[in-house]
């Protein structure tokens, strides 16, 4: 081989090493891409994933039935074996045959008006000798008539002219009418079926004024407003009252929910407020607060967040739901939590409904081991304590936790090996998270195993919320969760809400527009011995035997 031809070869080795070098550059600068974009596709598939997991569950929340409310073949209960449904189907409504009749309603309490119905002069004599009939009593039966009445009071104060020569005020006048609002155009009951009607029935004002004008009385809207912001200062102590008695107990269910309140606060950047609610064994205490923390909540369960514990002796328990809020509140000693079985279960529902050819078979698992420890529970606060039937029902109610658990235990570590579907690990990982306070019921069974009772009070509100979308000012929004402390304290009392109303305001004119306080307030409060005289029920409203 010639010197020049060496000198080419070695030209052309260099060439193609060089495009050689370059082509695995490429190479591998396109497997690098390509993997880029696998993990990019990987990442939008999860995130796909989650959009159509968070549309299922937000769909299933706006136009889907409940998940808290049972199938038919369900509403039987269950047996030991844990079964849902009965062996005849479901029970139907209404009275079951060959059971012991109620009787039929008394109406005797209510106003009376008597009509005689009579036959005809020519109906009373024989038709064909004309020998008139003789009396012998009468066949009665009833109706009940529904009456709305609008009166207008003329006070006429009467006035006296001295008519001697001696010292003093030359004329006399009687006192004025006794007046909740002491310029104010109407009366206690007024005002009270007022309030009832507003917050209560949640009817907004202007669907108020419709019905009063449709029986007469032409009012405008601001007026009634007027009226209802003189008349919020006499009935806040009455709520605080009912909150500082609320601090008192030992067990509350908490739960909270967004008010609009359309009126401009220093800092707050929305109008979207927080109405929460507090029921323990004997009051129901709304808070209205432009704040979700914990701070809301420590105020009316009277906590001190700044100390770590409670003071000597005390102890707490909170029913609640995850918020963080309440997660606050756990860490302090002496706050115990406990979590609501049906939050948990919800989760479960949600994965199952977004996934269902996945997760299908594995909700319905995890909402029966939960339908379980329910049925446990139903069974154990059937029983009587010392009994031979209550240690077998608390022993099935301890197999229902053990039964959980190890189930928990036992996916948390697949979830940790990636052997879960996604969906369903972030539900065990919630479900790991919470479950010391979901656990505590095992030890507290006299206790509901969910929050459902604070998600009951807040139902009416939630009513007004959509009929009147809110409130138009502080001093409204503060009025509502004050009303709503109020009537619903005296429902779970069993005392009807409006004659107690219109008792307290009629003491509130009687005082000269002041609200009762010490104990003039008693009698409006449920657990004092005047207060507890109110329950009993007129012997009217009693279901009696038939005539």
């Amino acid at each position: 081989m010639s010197p020049a031809q060496a000198i080419d070869g070695s030209a052309d080795l260099a060439c193609w090493r060089a495009r050689a070098e370059r082509a695995e550059a490429a190479a591998v600068r396109l497997r690098q891409e390509n993997a880029e974009l696998n993990a990019r596709v990987a990442a939008l598939s999860a995130e796909v994933g989650r959009l159509q997991e968070a549309v299922t569950t937000l769909s299933g929340l706006l136009f889907g039935t409940s998940s808290e409310k049972r199938a038919p073949a369900a509403r039987g209960g269950g047996g030991e074996d844990g079964a849902g449904g009965r062996s005849h189907g479901a029970r139907r409504r209404g009275q079951r045959p060959g059971a012991p009749g109620h009787g039929r309603r008394s109406y005797a309490h209510l106003e009376t008006e008597e009509r005689v119905i009579d036959l005809e002069p020519q109906e009373r004599c024989c038709a064909r000798c004309g020998t008139g009939y003789e009396f012998i009593g009468t066949e009665d039966s009833e109706l009940i008539d529904w009456r709305v009445k609008l009166i207008r009071i003329l006070l006429r104060r009467r006035r006296y002219r001295r008519r001697c020569g001696c010292d003093g005020p030359k004329t006399a006048c009687a006192p004025p009418a006794p007046k909740v609002v002491p310029k104010g155009l109407f009366t206690a009951g007024f005002l009270a079926r007022l309030l009832h009607e507003k917050y209560v029935l949640g009817r907004p004002v202007h669907r108020i004024v419709a019905a009063l004008a449709a029986e007469g009385l032409e009012i405008a809207s601001g007026t009634l407003a007027g009226e209802l912001r003189q008349v919020a200062p006499l009935l806040a102590p009455w709520a605080q009252a009912i909150a500082a008695r609320g601090r008192q107990a030992g067990h509350a269910h908490c739960d909270e929910t967004s008010w609009q309140v359309f009126e401009d606060v220093a800092d707050k950047e929305n109008h979207r407020w927080w109405l929460w609610v507090f029921v323990t064994p004997d009051t129901t205490v709304f808070v209205m607060d432009p704040s979700r923390s914990a701070r809301v909540a420590a105020g009316q369960l009277g906590i001190d967040l700044d100390q770590t514990a409670l003071e000597a002796g005390r102890r707490l328990v909170i029913s609640s739901d995850f918020h963080r809020a309440y997660q606050s509140l756990a860490r302090i000693d002496g706050v115990d939590a406990l979590w609501c079985f049906a939050h948990i279960r919800r989760y479960f529902l949600r994965a199952g409904a977004a996934h269902p050819d996945e997760l299908g078979q594995w909700c319905a698992a995890w909402t029966e081991r939960i339908a379980v420890l329910y049925r446990a529970h139903h069974a154990l606060a059937a029983t009587i304590p010392g009994t031979g039937t209550h240690e077998q029902a608390l022993q099935r109610y301890q197999r229902a936790f053990t039964s959980l658990d190890a189930a928990r235990i036992q996916q948390a570590g697949l979830a940790a090996d990636g052997l879960l579907h996604p969906a369903a690990a972030r539900v065990i990982a919630t479900l790991d998270n919470e479950w010391d306070g979901l656990a505590r019921h095992q030890d507290l069974p006299q206790l509901p195993l969910d929050n459902n009772t604070a998600e009951r009070a807040l139902r009416n509100s939630v009513i007004g919320r959509k009929n009147f979308y809110g409130s138009g000012a502080r001093w409204a929004a503060d009025l509502a969760a004050d009303v709503w402390t109020i009537t619903a304290t005296a429902a779970q009392n069993g005392l009807e809400p409006l004659p107690l109303l219109q008792d307290y305001l009629t003491a509130c004119a009687q005082a000269g527009g002041t609200a009762p306080a010490g104990a003039d307030l008693e009698p409006f409060l449920p657990w004092t011995p005047q207060g507890r005289a109110r329950r009993a029920v007129p012997a009217g409203t009693r279901r009696g035997p038939g005539p």
